[in-house]
């Protein structure tokens, strides 16, 4: 269930980035200079766009397997790895989103494998199977952090391989409004209901 706590949004912070951080957030943060929101909003919006080009490399390489927990990890540490000496693992913390930390592992493995068969067998149309997968991989919640924007991105991945249209997510800002942050975890929410349309509507918005 997503929830509207800052850490744990899977949209990140709607604050406008003057928020100092917290000796909390901190934890695991590499440059020592950062203090403000802002600062973190910056420094990780330019790693993400530099792994943003290496992960659209490798799904272009039908060698590459990005549907596996190795791939899941790299793209994690690609995007924050300059930034958080956490990223890459998965979680050890209990969060007010995502499955308990045992769980992370193998709940992934059952992801992966059923949208491996979902592609198989054609179980659902590309954008709807696209929505389900970035669902459960933001609800299973692998990280501490950047969640939502690896489950993103995943998909994009994975819309690629498929050769579909590139997903623009209400116009794929890093810090979006709160128009868009709101629509966005209300679909999120309609989704753990089962409803994928406003997800999938978002998707493409």
């Amino acid at each position: 269930m997503p929830s509207d706590n800052a850490k744990d949004d899977p949209f990140g912070p709607e604050d406008d980035g003057s928020t100092p951080l917290d000796e909390d957030e901190k934890q695991g943060l590499i440059p020592s200079w950062v203090t403000f929101r802002h600062e973190l909003n910056e420094v990780e919006q330019d790693k993400i766009a530099r792994a943003r080009i290496w992960a659209f490399r490798q799904a272009r390489k039908r060698s590459t397997e990005i549907l596996n927990e190795q791939f899941i990890k790299s793209l994690h540490k690609r995007m924050l790895g300059s930034v958080w000496t956490w990223a890459g693992t998965f979680r050890t913390t209990e969060k007010n989103i995502g499955v308990a930390p045992y769980q992370i592992a193998p709940d992934l493995r059952n992801l992966l494998d059923d949208v491996k068969v979902w592609l198989e067998y054609g179980t659902y149309p590309h954008d709807e199977l696209l929505a389900r997968f970035h669902h459960r991989l933001v609800a299973i919640h692998p990280f501490s952090n950047g969640n939502g924007r690896h489950a993103r991105l995943m998909a994009d991945l994975l819309a690629s391989r498929l050769g579909v249209a590139p997903l623009s997510w209400g116009g794929r800002e890093l810090t979006p409004t709160s128009t868009l942050r709101t629509r966005y975890i209300g679909a999120l929410h309609l989704a753990d209901r089962g409803q994928y349309g406003a997800l999938i509507d978002f998707m493409r918005s």
